[in-house]
């Protein structure tokens, strides 16, 4: 048991020198030592472990190596640094470890040493130093930290030390299918677990930006059965790393991208599934690569190359007329985990680059065609951002200089051999000529930190996603300038991007009811079993690509179907004319509907589609999360839905700029349904039913009238997480 600290010493001199060098803030500090403070005072473990929580590359490590300097100067001897178990994150940590902590390693104050090159005759003058210990989470690793606390230098197992999880999600709590990682991840927790309970003094703080994983405990689960709530273990402690102005996350690239004023509306860019097939391996009967500037195999690539040059031109020319230092920037290509795909790719990117090159002399129209389709495309947002825009021939006399001179380098980033060429002296991927570009591979997958990155051409299977591995793919992520954001565009298809959407929907939910203190009541993960009965469920059974995320006035409903065609709909859209009819009385004022009928009718309208056209609706986290919200209500109407009816509309099924139609109700004026919605959907959801005319060409349909519904949330709906699919 702890006895309380009566006093945090924080003018000590690995405190005050790093704050000086880092000039932390005022949050930042309090976010530091509050941390220490619950360390001191708070017994932890692998289990109850303390919680440090930020957003992806948000500053966590910079918080966590200023809560390392406060440790030593309260009594810590040593910090044990987990990283996630490839050489070069392992890397990154140790370089920016050595350059956070230069003036104390000179002075011989501290050593710093990653596991496996820890020397074998360290001096007692070196063991009696200030001890960091990078460690990857990986068998060897951990044997050769126990044989090293244990039996070479056993004076440290009575030392107080701290462990520190970084990216704890990977580790220590996830989400595996195979039985081998599961099997390797009982085996690194338990390693961990062995370290930590043999040492006299030992602390455990995690690092994470993933705050499921506050809730997503594999063992040990509590369900209150009577009122269907999940509560989880908490850790010991909560600490959140402050955000501050200028970072840029998921709101910003799957929300705030929504607002056609917002230049983030102008970052997606989608790419066709065709493309991703072409790129996994050579086949000439799909693709010549000799026709690489001109094949619409590859349009959405090739696109992607060239506005990464002439975006980072645009940056560079600006940043030269406002007298300041010209920076290189990169574009990451990362489809496929098989080496033998970024072989291909690669041979594509250079051969775009090569024809590009000889495009300067042999063909300058087409290359000032492709240049001028940039030009225009980033204009549009230079215009939003209102800043100064080059000209057109300044910008194609630069993207021709960088071609001419080799400005572009391409750069295969899929074995860890060969780790110590591609990392800088700080652990990030050197950018060794202006443009850059790089192909990968597992150690993109691994969060490696890429500077100044203005395009990202993703291509991951989403049927395979892991929440943890998704958030960490996304490396646009981190603070940015705006500048820099005008010329970012973000490629993949519109299926991968619409699980990533609702992944970013997930996490934004759960964190924002964690910094609300509703962790303390648990959060609802419920799910259909084999009754077809809506309960309460493990959360770590969760297959997070399959969740349904529901929060106060969240819509749901259908995205990218098609329906079938009007001779075999057509009957069905009459019977539910016939029904919706002689519930709503034609009346366009909200009425209560019963439940059972409400999904009658999503049940039909779910026959209307044809699933072998565009994206499947997954009808059943619909209904269900529809009969949730309805039932478990202390309201008069429970049992009921809110519904709102609207006829004759013309949406369209693709939007201008290539995404599917999200928007099928109305929020203005008086008599727009979703404010309507809004204000009867207190307690119970509110369903609007659109009755579309579904006409062909510009609006993309087949000709046949069909209804689109969408689902509000109530007002007072708690957090709930719905899971149509879980992991058995």
């Amino acid at each position: 048991m702890k006895v309380e600290t009566k006093t945090l010493n924080t003018t000590g001199y690995f405190y005050s020198g790093l704050s000086r060098k880092n000039q932390y803030d005022e949050q930042t500090k309090k976010c530091i030592e509050k941390t220490v403070i619950n360390l001191l005072d708070k017994n932890t473990s692998l289990n109850r472990p303390g919680m440090l929580l930020g957003k992806i590359q948000s500053g966590k490590t910079r918080t966590f190596i200023g809560i390392t300097a406060l440790s030593f100067d309260n009594g810590y001897d040593a910090t044990i640094v987990l990283t996630k178990g490839t050489r070069a994150l392992a890397q990154q940590t140790y370089e920016r470890l050595k350059s956070e902590f230069e003036e104390f390693y000179r002075n011989d104050e501290i050593q710093i040493h990653d596991i496996m090159n820890l020397p074998d005759n360290l001096s007692q003058w070196e063991l009696d130093q200030k001890l960091l210990l990078v460690v990857k989470k990986e068998t060897n690793n951990l044997k050769r930290l126990i044989y090293a606390l244990f039996e070479q230098y056993p004076s440290l197992a009575e030392k107080r030390v701290l462990i520190i999880d970084d990216e704890a999600d990977f580790a220590s709590i996830g989400f595996s299918k195979t039985k081998q990682e599961i099997i390797e991840i009982n085996v690194i927790a338990g390693q961990i677990d062995e370290i930590r309970k043999n040492l006299s003094q030992c602390d455990f703080l995690q690092v994470t930006a993933t705050p499921y994983s506050l809730y997503l405990q594999p063992e040990d689960l509590k369900i209150e059965g009577s009122t269907k709530t999940f509560t989880p273990i908490l850790p010991a402690f909560t600490e959140l790393v402050p955000v501050h102005k200028g970072y840029i996350g998921g709101d910003y690239y799957f929300e705030e991208s929504e607002d056609e004023d917002s230049i983030a509306s102008y970052i997606y860019q989608p790419i066709l599934e065709d493309e991703l097939v072409v790129l996994k391996k050579s086949d000439r009967r799909k693709f010549k690569i000799e026709e690489a500037l001109t094949s619409h195999k590859i349009m959405s690539l090739r696109s992607a190359i060239v506005n990464f040059i002439v975006g980072g031109v645009i940056r560079r020319i600006q940043e030269q007329s406002k007298g300041e230092r010209l920076k290189k920037y990169s574009f990451i290509v990362h489809t496929e985990q098989g080496k033998a795909a970024h072989e291909w790719q690669e041979t594509i990117v250079n051969e775009i680059k090569e024809l590009l090159r000889a495009a300067v002399d042999s063909d300058p129209v087409l290359l000032s065609d492709l240049v001028l389709e940039s030009y225009k495309n980033f204009e549009d947002s230079m215009n939003v951002l209102d800043c100064y825009m080059p000209s057109f021939e300044d910008v194609k006399y630069e993207v021709t200089k960088a071609l001419q001179k080799d400005y572009l380098m391409i750069t295969k980033v899929n074995s860890e051999k060969d780790v110590s060429q591609l990392l800088d002296e700080t652990g990030q991927l050197k950018l060794r000529t202006p443009l850059n570009i790089f192909i990968g591979g597992q150690i993109l997958d691994r969060g490696i930190t890429i500077g100044n990155l203005i395009g990202f051409y993703y291509g991951r299977n989403p049927n395979k996603f892991q929440q943890d591995t998704v958030l960490q793919h996304s490396r646009m992520f981190g603070y940015r300038p705006i500048e820099d954001l005008a010329v970012t565009r973000f490629y993949t298809t519109l299926r991968i991007y619409e699980v990533m959407k609702k992944m970013q929907e997930f996490d934004s939910a759960l964190r924002e009811a964690f910094e609300k203190g509703s962790q303390d009541n648990g959060v609802v993960f419920i799910q259909k079993d084999a009754k077809n009965q809506i309960i309460p469920c493990s959360p770590n059974k969760l297959l997070l690509s399959k969740t349904t995320t529901l929060k106060p006035f969240k819509r749901l409903l259908p995205i990218g179907f098609q329906t079938g065609y009007k001779t075999y709909i057509s009957s069905i859209v009459d019977q539910i004319d016939k029904l919706i009819d002689e519930e709503s009385g034609g009346s366009e004022e909200p009425f209560l509907l019963d439940l059972e009928k409400a999904t009658n009718i999503i049940n039909l309208i779910k026959s209307t589609h044809d699933d072998a056209v565009g994206e499947s609706w997954d009808e059943v986290s619909f209904i269900s999360s529809m009969e949730y919200l309805a039932l478990n209500t202390d309201s008069n109407h429970a049992g009921h839905v809110w519904c709102i009816v609207r006829k004759d509309r013309n949406i369209g099924r693709i939007r201008e700029d290539g995404r599917y139609e999200d928007s099928p109700v109305s929020s203005k004026g008086a008599k727009g349904e979703l404010k309507e919605a809004r204000s009867v959907a207190k307690n119970i959801p509110a369903l609007i039913l659109t009755r579309q005319n579904g006409e062909e060409g510009e609006n993309k349909w087949r000709g046949a009238a069909f209804w689109w519904p969408v689902l509000l949330t109530p007002e007072n709906t708690k957090t709930i997480i719905f899971s149509s699919k879980s992991n058995d």
